[in-house]
């Protein structure tokens, strides 16, 4: 093995294993007893499930990421990287007789390949989550037709997104090299833009909209978002209790294009209140501008990256060391290799400031409602709904917790209550007293 080898296989391993060290130590700090303060989340019975629910779902990943690692250390060291671009090229040249489309289709079948070795392999871990795991807890309510149609779809999405959009990538580091690095963030960032303005017509092809029927509650969620200037134009029911017991709410569209959606385990398992007070929450990201800060922050980040990429596709030698012709495909995936640890440190960035921004949603939704106790019963169900683990361990919180724990949303939620000297039993519509 050479130098390069070894520091790729070094990056490998190493952001494996603060991600598997990140999960058991979260997997050692379960408790048979629930932290103070959260005594009366669950009765006995189900606290010890949500204690076996994360320990399951610990040993599920940890054993995902091991046998992907796994396989991606073996590739390397038995020279499978050349061998894959080898193969690449050479399907390429019997399609097209010259360049550049035959090196970026080379590079389409380099990258579209591994990626979907890695989709297979990654396979039967989702169905064993979904029809083993979930299906023990009772959470699961995807048949194998729906996962199956669910799985192509998402691949059907992955080529008419991204297959283009990596042309387009390839293309512009071909034509014009290291220098193309600020054509390709522009054009991701346009990209990224176009997928969330048609977030609203991809959706449908996972979930069912119905409109939500006429009703107290429908009045309710209307006269708060008019009264915030949320340009609301339609408000639906997902029947998202086709695929899983849990409850959730979403909002999509940009700018006066927006849909406030439901799921119907949600309805079902809150009353008016508690449903507006989770809505309040989801309303305060967008009143925030949360959304919006933090694709300005993706975007800058994919500016970073897009200029650390260029600087590696100048390093001829690290291609010649591991028995790679220089090309962007192959520099595409060493560096998403030789990243990876500190893509670790850019995720600590991420969910602290999506931590951060949950905390705000949760103090805007409750005083726009004036009633904390509303939202603090919700999120109560939806812990209990999620079997939630009451104990994370705050290495596996800053890694990948993009909410905060619950005892620490509680927590200020019942300082809110207090300042805002509401008698506990409150319960009070926006609609009504705003």
């Amino acid at each position: 093995m050479n130098a390069p080898l070894i520091l790729l296989l070094v990056c490998i391993l190493a952001a494996w294993a603060v991600s598997t060290l990140a999960d058991l130590l979260n997997a050692r700090r379960l408790s048979p007893t629930p932290p103070p303060g959260l005594e009366d989340i669950y009765d006995p019975q189900e606290y010890a499930r949500s204690q076996d629910y994360t320990s399951a779902r610990t040993r599920l990943n940890v054993c995902a990421e091991t046998t992907l690692t796994l396989v991606t250390v073996i590739f390397l060291l038995v020279g499978g990287l050349p061998l894959a671009d080898d193969l690449a090229r050479s399907a390429a040249q019997n399609l097209l007789q010259s360049p550049p489309g035959q090196d970026i289709l080379a590079g389409l079948f380099f990258l579209g390949g591994l990626g979907l070795f890695a989709s297979l392999l990654n396979l039967p871990f989702a169905a064993l989550n979904t029809f083993s795991l979930e299906e023990r807890f009772g959470f699961n309510r995807t048949t194998a037709r729906t996962f199956i149609l669910d799985q192509g779809k998402g691949l059907l999405l992955s080529v008419l997104f991204g297959g283009p959009l990596l042309a387009g990538v390839l293309w512009l580091l071909h034509a014009y090299g290291p220098e193309a690095w600020i054509g390709c963030w522009i054009l991701v960032a346009v990209v990224l833009f176009l997928i969330r303005y048609l977030a609203p017509l991809l959706l449908p092809l996972f979930f069912s909209f119905t409109p939500l029927e006429q009703s107290p509650l429908r009045r309710d969620i209307e006269t708060m978002a008019h009264k915030l200037g949320f340009p609301l134009t339609e408000l639906y029911k997902v029947d998202g209790s086709r695929r899983s017991s849990k409850g959730n709410a979403f909002f999509t569209g940009i700018g006066n294009n927006r849909r406030i959606a439901l799921f119907d385990t949600l309805l079902d398992q809150m009353d008016d209140e508690e449903v507006l007070a989770i809505l309040g929450h989801e309303l305060g990201h967008w009143k925030l501008q949360h959304s919006r800060r933090t694709f300005v922050i993706t975007l800058g980040k994919l500016g970073v990256l897009f200029w650390l990429f260029s600087l590696l596709l100048g390093q001829s030698g690290l291609f010649a060391s591991l028995g790679l012709e220089p090309s962007p495909h192959a520099g595409l995936l060493l560096f998403f290799w030789l990243f990876s640890p500190i893509s670790l440190l850019f995720g600590l960035l991420d969910t602290s400031i999506s931590r951060k921004h949950e905390f705000e949603a949760d103090r805007f939704a409750a005083r726009l409602t004036g009633n904390p106790h509303a939202l603090i019963q919700g999120l109560r169900k939806l812990a209990r709904q999620h079997l939630a683990n009451l104990t994370p361990h705050p290495l596996l919180v800053a890694l990948t917790y993009s909410h905060p724990p619950l005892g620490q949303r509680l927590a200020a939620l019942h300082d809110i209550r207090s300042t805002l000297n509401k008698p506990h039993g409150t319960q009070q519509t926006t609609a009504r007293k705003p």
